[in-house]
């Protein structure tokens, strides 16, 4: 539905150089899919967005969305954001104060090129205000609004035109973190029921995770790696991508030998010999580090049964979350940072086992991020 090709933007910064926004952009995003820009500041993400708007004009590259191309540098195409018919939702709302919920969702309506008569947009307006729950508060004014209902209506105003793609730049920002999930759960809800192709910005992992289809993550505008929230959490092809998204051990080590079963090798680590799983190809010989994830490294009181991966430590340090505890468990010279549930009630200063599974200790080329900046 949406397809980027060899996206390039550059300008120049307040001191005269050049600043290379997004590099070799790269996407293809399926009709009703949500799709999730995901990186920190000044990765690129939002300068894509806005190239997709068309409030970007960048220097290379093709945007295409069904069969329409709305940029296309080597040919020079380049339509409007007014005549491209897309959805956008900013960080900060833009909501009419001096309008009540009914006006500013009729607003597009009541400006746009096509002609609607009163009661077509009576029905247009009150469907979408339906779909966001807001329906039942049409005639109260937009500043008397909660933070979540702005941004409900925000949602409402750029939906009810039938946008071909909806755009969200950081929409939940704004909000308090219990809102902020609620919202999650909202937007959810709303694009499965519309099945409206969206593409939504953000540098939050946990909303990344939450809300996606698919996920680009972006660092120094290029895409690191592009997967479902569960293969960038779980297969991580580089270190930026395995530390960016959630928290996780880094262990160096290198390739002994290849064991039987795809991508599963034994690795000389600083935690002993462990066996691991590495998406890439490796060698016996290379270098590469290792990512764990605390939630992966199982502790016990007792040795478990399994013959690998198992190692005995000690207990340095623990924090009670509620629903979880974090431990810092010293193996040898090297510390763990393991999550378990909150039964587990070792000492500080005894000796705890620790276990992990050899497919959630994920080896890449200790070089991948030299090569992905190259």
């Amino acid at each position: 539905m949406l397809k980027i090709d060899s996206l390039y933007t550059e300008y120049t910064n307040e001191l005269g150089q050049p600043v290379k926004a997004a590099q070799d952009i790269n996407l293809d995003v399926p009709e009703g899919h949500f799709f999730t820009l995901l990186g920190p500041s000044g990765c690129g993400k939002t300068t894509t967005l806005r190239s997709i708007a068309g409030l970007e004009r960048p220097n290379a590259g093709e945007i295409t969305v069904g069969d329409v191309v709305v940029f296309s540098a080597g040919r020079n195409i380049f339509v409007p954001p007014n005549q491209r018919g897309f959805g956008m939702v900013f960080q900060s709302y833009a909501i009419w104060p001096h309008m009540d919920v009914f006006g500013n969702t009729a607003f597009p309506l009541q400006v746009g090129k096509k002609r609607y008569s009163t009661a077509e947009i009576d029905a247009k307006v009150m469907k979408v205000l339906s779909a966001v729950q807001l329906d039942h508060l049409r005639d109260r004014e937009a500043t008397k609004l909660s933070g979540g209902q702005q941004q409900r209506l925000a949602l409402a105003r750029a939906l009810v035109m039938e946008p071909k793609l909806l755009l969200l730049d950081e929409p939940l920002s704004n909000l308090d973190a219990k809102l902020r999930e609620l919202m999650r759960f909202e937007l959810k809800r709303l694009q499965r029921e519309l099945r409206i192709t969206t593409v939504y910005v953000t540098h939050d992992q946990s909303e990344a995770l939450a809300l996606s289809h698919q996920v680009a993550v972006m660092n120094q505008g290029r895409i690191q790696q592009i997967g479902t929230p569960r293969d960038i959490y779980e297969r991580p092809q580089t270190q930026f991508v395995a530390d960016f998204v959630g928290t996780t051990n880094f262990v160096d080590g290198r390739v002994v030998a290849r064991e039987a079963g795809d991508g599963c090798y034994v690795i000389d680590s600083e935690l002993g010999t462990l066996h691991a799983y590495s998406v890439d190809a490796v060698k016996p010989g290379d270098a590469v580090v290792l990512s764990i994830r605390p939630e992966d490294v199982h502790l016990s009181e007792q040795q478990p049964q399994a013959s690998v991966n198992v190692w005995r430590g000690i207990a340095d340090q623990k924090v009670f979350l509620g629903e979880a505890l974090d431990w810092q468990v010293k193996v040898g010279e090297r510390t763990l940072l393991s999550r378990t549930h909150p039964s587990l009630r070792t000492p500080i200063g005894q000796p705890v086992w620790a276990r992990i599974e050899p497919g959630k200790c994920v080896a890449m080329p200790a070089a991948a991020e030299l090569k992905a900046a190259a």
